[in-house]
């Protein structure tokens, strides 16, 4: 009886501990029940942490997580898209459905045991699963930013009163294709959400090339110039051409050219048609007659060179044949250079048959500003490419070499003026010029060229004429400065 009465406590201390072990346990069992309602511990969800969150919760934080603006900078312009814009939305249903797979896959009574000893496991992470609008952001891209901030480039203009240009502004356009791929990403970030969007530089344009005609006219009446200018340019890269005709402020019809006298302009025809005659195997003599020719502007070795290769005594007369060949109707020479030489024949063109404009031309040598550029830039389509009206006209006759000489020679016609004047020293000008004057009087100067530079190689041809006299300080530098102008124009300031 004694005994019994002393394990009476202890049965009351163990029962004590046994009720305490089964409330703690089923007290435990409640809070990792509740536990186990929302998402595991440390589970990220689209980089979200949402452990301890039931789905509403959870999906409530990702999708304010995600609803930030993202931040895009143009320049130092700074432009807030919300997501919604570009139709950005996310998949919270799938996301979740996923988290809470992550949350079952362990057995109950397994991951209730890991819980009292709290033992715990690295759950894996939930991507994000989005989408948005691409045509929304480009339209976006479009209309929102790139009309308002996209900077065109600003042409470089001329300085008023000189032939010198002012510089252009670069501008800057919006890369859409590649700013789609950085918002793209930034919509789907949560700690990169700033995007300095890829710009493109847009170099300024040269000013409209008939914006040049303007220019050379302002020069021409900056001048003074009292008499009549006729030019011919072509753009050796696209064949854009201008030509005109103007006196005293006013244009000069040029349908047909005006007729102006060749003088030694003349004798790059007569290159052309001795070249065409010369052979593959041309002497010393002939090849020193006709340097002499161009680069010492002889007389004499135009007539030896004629009768030397064309040897016909009506030399003079092939070489205008040879021009209407390619198309040059108003070029030709209908005698010899020496005084008293014979005029051969009385040739009448359309240039010369005007009645409203006349500048009293040559009758032993003529041509026209567009005829000589076209027969310049035939010697340099022929040189270039081995292709043009040359090769065309006389097939077999002249050689892309021989084409190359032609511009060699009159690339060693260095005067230091005119045309040249007007370019910097160095620059390649394959010309010929030429004036007449009688009992020192001159009336008519010309230069025509192929000028080469970094910006682009073209055809300048410059007559200038005056009834009475034309005074050769400012002629010539008039020459000069309207060469000065094409030069700026195709070479313009950085």
């Amino acid at each position: 009886m004694r005994r019994q009465g002393l394990l009476s406590p202890l049965r009351w201390v163990s029962a004590f501990f046994l009720l305490a072990a089964v409330v703690l346990l089923a007290f435990q069992l409640v809070v990792y029940s509740r536990i186990r309602s929302t998402f595991t511990s440390g589970l990220m969800i689209g980089g979200v942490p949402v452990g301890g969150l039931d789905r509403q919760q959870a999906a409530q934080r990702i999708i304010e997580a995600y609803a930030l603006p993202v931040e895009l900078k143009y320049g130092d312009a700074v432009i807030h898209l919300n997501p919604s814009v570009v139709d950005f939305q996310l998949d919270t249903e799938s996301m979740l459905t996923a988290g809470d797979m992550e949350r079952t896959q362990q057995l109950f009574w397994q991951g209730f045991w890991d819980y009292l000893w709290n033992r715990s496991s690295t759950p894996a992470e939930i991507p994000l699963r989005s989408s948005y609008s691409e045509a929304r952001l480009r339209a976006f891209l479009e209309d929102e930013i790139a009309k308002r901030y996209d900077k065109p480039p600003e042409s470089a203009i001329p300085i008023v009163g000189t032939v010198n240009f002012q510089s252009g502004k670069a501008g800057t356009t919006l890369d859409i294709d590649g700013s789609i791929l950085l918002i793209e990403n930034a919509l789907r970030s949560l700690t990169n959400r700033t995007v300095s969007l890829p710009l493109r530089q847009t170099e300024p344009n040269r000013p409209a090339f008939q914006n040049l005609q303007v220019l050379l006219k302002q020069t021409i009446d900056l001048a003074k110039f009292e008499g009549l200018a006729g030019i011919y340019l072509l753009d050796l890269q696209n064949s854009q051409e201008i030509h005109f005709a103007y006196q005293q402020g006013k244009d000069i019809s040029v349908q047909p050219d005006i007729a102006f006298t060749a003088s030694s302009i003349m004798k790059i025809p007569i290159m052309v048609s001795v070249f065409r005659r010369l052979g593959d195997n041309p002497d010393e003599e002939t090849m020193k007659l006709m340097a002499d020719m161009i680069d010492k502007s002889g007389n004499e070795a135009a007539d030896w060179l004629m009768d030397r290769v064309i040897a016909d005594n009506r030399s003079p007369l092939r070489i205008g044949e040879d021009m209407k060949i390619l198309g040059l109707e108003n070029t030709f020479l209908a005698g010899y250079f020496y005084e008293g030489a014979p005029l051969l024949a009385v040739v009448e063109t359309p240039a010369n048959q005007r009645t409203d404009v006349n500048t009293d031309p040559d009758p032993y040598s003529q041509t026209t500003p567009t005829d000589i550029g076209m027969l310049l830039e035939d010697i340099y389509q022929c040189a270039d490419t081995g292709g043009g009206a040359l090769m065309a006209a006389f097939p077999g006759e002249i050689t892309q070499a021989e084409c190359q000489q032609m511009i060699d020679y009159l690339a060693n016609n260095k005067i230091g003026v005119l045309i040249e004047a007007g370019v910097p020293d160095g620059t390649k000008v394959a010309h010929k010029h030429g004036w007449v004057s009688t009992n020192g009087i001159i009336n008519t100067i010309g230069d025509a060229g192929i000028v080469y530079t970094p910006g682009g190689n073209y055809v300048l041809v410059i007559f200038l004429h005056h009834p009475e006299q034309l005074v050769w300080e400012p002629a010539s530098k008039l020459l000069a400065e309207l060469s000065r102008a094409v030069y700026n124009y195709f070479n313009l300031p950085e």
